[in-house]
């Protein structure tokens, strides 16, 4: 399953974006406001749980300056990625849009798809709070 977030375009140089994006405790910063749980495990790995929904342990797996950051499951029941991608307009302007790839069976697709998509545009939609 591949959904996407609308392009965001936010203020700031995509190193500055890159930097906040690459410190995982902004991304509580980023959720939605109907979070129930959100706990930073280590400089690499938060868990958060939305209400009505399980918990979620992310991991950073890897960052290419400026440009991308990929966050993976912690766990292997439910394999996914969740990456961020940040294209510099100008020099205090960067379009970013989120991707989520997970391998699920149909039925937890359809079952997730809408929750995930949303939560994906609410994400990118924060992302000026950074």
């Amino acid at each position: 399953m591949n959904l996407e977030s609308p392009k965001v375009t936010v203020s700031k140089s995509s190193a500055y974006l890159f930097e906040a994006l690459s410190d995982i405790k902004n991304f509580e910063k980023l959720m939605p406001e109907n979070i129930a749980k959100f706990e930073v495990i280590d400089e690499n790995c938060f868990e958060f749980g939305l209400k009505g929904m399980p918990e979620i342990k992310l991991v950073k797996k890897t960052a290419t300056p400026t440009s991308e950051i990929v966050l993976g499951a912690a766990s292997s029941k439910l394999p996914f990625t969740l990456t961020a991608k940040l294209d510099e307009k100008a020099a205090e302007e960067t379009a970013v849009q989120l991707f989520f790839e997970g391998d699920f069976n149909p039925m937890m697709a359809m079952m997730i798809k809408g929750p995930i998509s949303k939560f994906i545009e609410t994400l990118a939609t924060n992302m000026v709070k950074l």
